[in-house]
Parts: C-alpha cells; sequence; structure tokens
C-alpha cells in the first residue's frame, strides 16, 4: 500500500475518532462515580448480605481491623443484563473484598457468581446461588499457585489446600516421565491442580552418574532426546538442582537451555552455590546462570533466591537480576518467606566446610518434625539416615528485600510427607507472607502479595500452559480456584517441630468451583485437580491463502486465528524496527513500499506466543505469533487499523476502506 492510500484511509477515520472521544469522555463523566467514585457511595452496592447466605464464613465489617485498600484506581466490574441477575449460580460468594492482581480490582463488596467451575460475574449487584457464601470483612483472592513444589502426595496435599494453594507444581524435582507421570496422578484423583518440569537429576540417574560426575556426551544428547519428548508429553519446563549435583556442567545444561528456547518453555534453577565464602560464591552462581540465559535467548527462574544465590549477598543479588532483566533477558525468581532453610543432611550442601560456607554450627542445625538440635555426634548419624534438617542461617532481612523485587514471587519448596520431616513450609508458606510479611510488619502490600502468590507463578508457565492462562486472576471466564481468607487473622501455625499443622484465617477454598474447605474443614470428598501441561501446537499443511494488494500470501491458522507474516507489512506502507530489550517491533508508515519476499511458513515448525509485539503509530501493542525466527500478525490487528477484510471459501482478501 502506497502513504496516499494510508493517509486518506486515516482522514476518513478521523472524524470517527473524534466522535468516539466526545462519546467516551461523555460516558465516563456520567458513569465516574461507580467506576472511579467511593466505593461505599455506590447506590448499586449490596447494602448487607443475603438473609440465605452461610454464617459460618462471615465477619462482621469493623473499620479498625479491615486491611487497608491498596490501590486507589479500581479495575472495571461486570455490569449483569436483567437476565444474568435472574439467574440462580452454582455458587455465590457475596459482599467479599475481591482483589484480581491482573486487573488491580482491590474492592470491598463485591460478589462473585460461579457456575459450571468458572467465574461467570464479579459484580456489585446481587445475585442468587444454590450456595450463598457470606464473605462480609473477607478478602476473595484468587486460589494460590505453589510453582516451586514437589509431587502431590496424598498427605501433603491436603495442608496445601489449607494453606490456600489449589495449584501444585513441581518445577523444583519433577519427572523425567510425564507420559506416566500425568495419569498416575489423575488415577489418584489429585485434589489440586498439578503439573510437574522435566527433572534432569532424575532422568541424569540412569547413567549411574555420582553427583560430581560429569555425563559424556552421548549421555548428554540421550537427556536432551528425552527432553524434548517430555515436553511433548506435557512437562511445564526444565529444572536443574546444581548445588546438589555438582558435576552437571554447561556442556550438560546449555543443549537443554536451547532445547528449553525452542520450545518456548523456562528453565529453573537451583543455583551452584548458597553462600559468599571463596571458592564458589553466589556471585558465580548468578553469573553462570545469567550467563546461560544471554548464550541461549530461554527463560529463567531463579529458586529460593534468598537461600541459594542470594543469601549474605541480597543486594548485590538482586541488582544483578534486575540489570540481566533490563538488558531483556526474560528472569523470574522465588522465595519462601522464613529466615531458615531446610535439606537433607546426605546431599552435597553439607560437604566440607558448611559450618564456614553458612556461618552456623551444629547447635543452629534441628530435626525438622523434632525438636532436637544437633551436635557433632548427632549429626554424623542423622546424615547416615539423610534426615532433613532444618538451618537457621538466613539474615531476616533478606527475606525482606528480596520479596520487595518486582520479580520475585512466593514458592514454598515443600510439600508435607510421611513422618513429618519436613520444613514447615510445606504447610503455612501462603498464610504467613500474608499474616507475617503483609499484615504485621507491612514489608509488600495486600494485591502485591496476592500477585506474587497466583498471577505471577500462572504467568511464568502460562505460554505453554493454556490452562494457567485462567488462573491467578479473579475475573469472568476464569477458571474458579479461589480462596477466602481472613485478613486479620490469617497465619502460618506449622513450626519445626510441628511441620504439619495447617494455616489459620482461611475460610474457604474453591476448585474448579468446588468447595474444598469451608467451616467444617477440608471436604476429602471434593477431588476437583486437573493436570495442567504444556501444549504445543505446529504448523499444518495447506494454510488459507491472503489476497493483499497484489500479493499473495499464505495465512497461519493458529488457534482459530489467522495470521500473516510481519514482513508482509513491508510491501504495504509500514516498516518496523526490533528492540530487544522490550521485545517489540517498532512500527512507522511510510511514503514507500519496498518489494517483499514472504516465504511461506514451514510445515511442523512450532507456533508459539513468545510475548514479542508490535507496537503500532498510534502506541497501540499488538501480540505477535512466533514462528522459527519469523513473527506473525494477527488479522484482526490489521482490520482494526483500517484495512478491510473479505473471505470467499478459503481465500481472503485485504485491502484499504
Amino acid at each position: 500500500m502506497n502513504h496516499r492510500r494510508h493517509a486518506s484511509r486515516k482522514r476518513k477515520i478521523f472524524p470517527i475518532l473524534i466522535l468516539l472521544c466526545i462519546v467516551i469522555v461523555a460516558g465516563g463523566i456520567w458513569a465516574g462515580t461507580t467506576l472511579f467514585g467511593d466505593r461505599n457511595a455506590n447506590p448499586l452496592s449490596p447494602s448487607s448480605p443475603s438473609s440465605t447466605a452461610e454464617s459460618e464464613g462471615g465477619a462482621s465489617p469493623s473499620s479498625s481491623g479491615s486491611p487497608p485498600v491498596d490501590v486507589k484506581e479500581e479495575g472495571v466490574i461486570d455490569q449483569p443484563t436483567a437476565s444474568e441477575l435472574g439467574k440462580t449460580y452454582d455458587v455465590v460468594i457475596s459482599n467479599g473484598r475481591v482483589i484480581n492482581p491482573e486487573t488491580k480490582l482491590d474492592r470491598e463488596g463485591l460478589n462473585v457468581a460461579i457456575q459450571g467451575g468458572q467465574i461467570v460475574l464479579v459484580t456489585d449487584q446481587k445475585l442468587k446461588g444454590k450456595r450463598e457464601i457470606d464473605a462480609t470483612g473477607l478478602v476473595v483472592s484468587p486460589g494460590f499457585i505453589d510453582n516451586l513444589s514437589y509431587d502431590p502426595n496424598p498427605i501433603g496435599v491436603w495442608n496445601k489446600i489449607a494453606d490456600g494453594v489449589t495449584t501444585n507444581i513441581a518445577m523444583h524435582g519433577g519427572t523425567a516421565s510425564p507420559e506416566k507421570w500425568y495419569p498416575y496422578y489423575v488415577r489418584n484423583r489429585t485434589p489440586v491442580h498439578f503439573g510437574a518440569s522435566f527433572f534432569y537429576t532424575q532422568a541424569r540417574n540412569q547413567f549411574k552418574l555420582s553427583r560430581y560426575d560429569t555425563a559424556k556426551p552421548a549421555q548428554t544428547q540421550k537427556l536432551v532426546d528425552q527432553a524434548e519428548k517430555a515436553l511433548n508429553n506435557g512437562a511445564l519446563g526444565i529444572s536443574f538442582s546444581l548445588e546438589y549435583v555438582p558435576g552437571v556442567n554447561d556442556k550438560e545444561i546449555l543443549p537443554l537451555m536451547k532445547l528449553a528456547q525452542k520450545y518456548n518453555v523456562p528453565v529453573y534453577f537451583h543455583a551452584r552455590y548458597s553462600d559468599m565464602e571463596e571458592p564458589g560464591t553466589n556471585i558465580d552462581a548468578l553469573n553462570e546462570i545469567l550467563g546461560y540465559a544471554r548464550a541461549s535467548g530461554a527463560a529463567v527462574h531463579i529458586d529460593h533466591i534468598n537461600s541459594t544465590g542470594g543469601t549474605f549477598s541480597m543486594t548485590q543479588s538482586l541488582k544483578m537480576v534486575s540489570d540481566a532483566i533490563a538488558e531483556g533477558l526474560d528472569i523470574t525468581s522465588c522465595i519462601y518467606p522464613y529466615d531458615y532453610w531446610g535439606t537433607y543432611l546426605n546431599s552435597a550442601r553439607f560437604d566440607t566446610g558448611w559450618q564456614e560456607r553458612f556461618r552456623i554450627t551444629y547447635k543452629d542445625l534441628q530435626i525438622a518434625g523434632t525438636n532436637e538440635r544437633l551436635t557433632a555426634e548427632s549429626f554424623r548419624k542423622y546424615q547416615q539416615q539423610g534426615k532433613l534438617a532444618v538451618a537457621y542461617a538466613i539474615p531476616k532481612q533478606d527475606v525482606i528485600d528480596s520479596l520487595k523485587a518486582p520479580y520475585v514471587m512466593i514458592g514454598s519448596d515443600a510439600i508435607l510427607e510421611p513422618g513429618f520431616n519436613n520444613h514447615p513450609r510445606a504447610s503455612g508458606t501462603f498464610a504467613r507472607t500474608v499474616g507475617l510479611y503483609v499484615r504485621e510488619q507491612k514489608v509488600i502490600s495486600l494485591s502485591d502479595a496476592i500477585a506474587k502468590m497466583s498471577l505471577m507463578p500462572a504467568q511464568r508457565l502460562e505460554k505453554q500452559a493454556p490452562a494457567l492462562q485462567k488462573k491467578g486472576r479473579i475475573a469472568k471466564g476464569m477458571d474458579a480456584d479461589i480462596v477466602v481468607f481472613d485478613y486479620n487473622k490469617i497465619s502460618d501455625k506449622s513450626t519445626v517441630a510441628k511441620p504439619e499443622i495447617v494455616s489459620a484465617g482461611i475460610k474457604y477454598v474453591l476448585i474448579n468451583g468446588q468447595v474444598a474447605l469451608d467451616g467444617k474443614g477440608i471436604h476429602k470428598d471434593i477431588r476437583a485437580g486437573q493436570p495442567i501441561k504444556s501444549e504445543f501446537l505446529r504448523v499444518k499443511a495447506g494454510g488459507t491463502s491472503l489476497s493483499w494488494e497484489g500479493d499473495t500470501i499464505t495465512l497461519l491458522d493458529y488457534r482459530g486465528s489467522n495470521y500473516v507474516d510481519l514482513v508482509a507489512l513491508e510491501g504495504h506502507g509500514y516498516t518496523f524496527k526490533w528492540d530487544k530489550i522490550t521485545h517489540t517491533y517498532k512500527l512507522a508508515v511510510v511514503k514507500d513500499s519496498k518489494a517483499t519476499n514472504v516465504p511461506k511458513p514451514k510445515v511442523g515448525e512450532l507456533m508459539l506466543e513468545r510475548g514479542y509485539k508490535l507496537l503500532w503509530d498510534n502506541g497501540v501493542n499488538t501480540e505477535l505469533l512466533s514462528v522459527g525466527d519469523r513473527s506473525y500478525v494477527p488479522l484482526t490487528a490489521l482490520q482494526a487499523h483500517g484495512w478491510k477484510l473479505t473471505k470467499s471459501g478459503k481465500e481472503m482478501k485485504l485491502e484499504a476502506q
């Protein structure tokens, strides 16, 4: 398209835009009190809970006890039709403080309708439900997603639910055989949603290598092939535990990193070092991980930076990560909200010199599930038994500083197991985050904490796991995985001696719209958990043809929408420039188009949502689709920017209007 046609199209649209702006401004003035005004002054808000609502969960609202609302501008809520208001829904959660971290909604007096396992309405208008839950004085939050957990064993899952967790993902560990792992937990009727990484350590064990040995090239290639098979069977990413298997080196890691980049999944790292004693420091550990990210382009998650990679160096470690993000790397991290870590005494972490590295002695170790502190003699005994010990070795300020970092989310790094030889984080991680670090110490806001416990874990994995795109949010169309808690009472109760004690203050947990926990306790007959798996779509033969001002271009069909190669825009009045920091193509209008060669998409190539964007000349962003090293634009975006699309059978035509 030439520039004159483009300018003509803009002149035609300009009067319409002016009229549209007038309508929007007028509408905003008329509706301003509803969208942005005092939430307590809204005449449509219900003044009291339904008389049929349950009484066991409701608390009397109190101006002194109510948690502060964290955001000034609230997200938009639904405005139901008369038909929607007349329906009776499966469950209605009424009169709660609803927090949706994705839209920044944080508002009291809202009602959430649930039907068929999904949220269908979030509104300030009264709704009817077969079961009505009175959430007066309570917080209604997305269910918590623990993405740094382990296999959802039939003991630990119930403590997860009691801690508000609705999705348990084994990304610190996982499986070498997801084709067996997922069906097992489906047959087990696991009550929480579940998923896993390709666990490199477990896969590597097939060669009977010691933790200090390095795999041979042929062995590494076999592991790469197994990892690729695992990803195609649902694995959510790849996980390494370098401190526990120090023999793993770059020759093993980089081929797996390149595979992860190809498949658009993250790599989770337990870093190689956990201290600041030479040789081998936290700084070396982070430089290694960030170096792999730079060399491969793969997304990286740093496991529990408060205990590995950041202890005693937190300010410097956090800056290293934030600087890497600023240069365009895709890096996230997590912590568990405790100033003591825990692991097995027979692991490499307790190799010679651990006292100096961690700045502790035997008396700073306690066997989890008991009150016993260790001595040199008992240490040797329990080391032979492979017992898990808690180490009081994390500076309190390290936890606070890391929790404030915008790229740090919450992950427990534990699940309760038979015998209860576990860190208390197995039962109390999420309640402790809110109770101790939000309510008592005011380190972060409540809305930020909820984002770190729900939205951010979903976003870390959702690019190739579509199921997670509907979790971590409270909004119409999202899955009804919900936790309702009393802000004034939520707290962890588990201790090192008693890690099995469940959290307090969590009143309701809903999984797939089914009430798994309420005033009567945990309902072990509710088994609503579903597998969370990666999905990969590939280019198929054929494809729809697009006629665009003399050019014939083959379109991509992705999840029911058509996409055109970005380079095709250069033949129709546009040019663009790549910004590697923001992963954005910045588009501009040009006078003269240039001839372009638009190749056909290669059959069998992966179609991936990498988060790349196209920034139009009017400031609007469009999400792009990636195939190999090429990017594709949805036809709907071209329509929105003034092009007319017509269809005839399997052929389409695009022309200026």
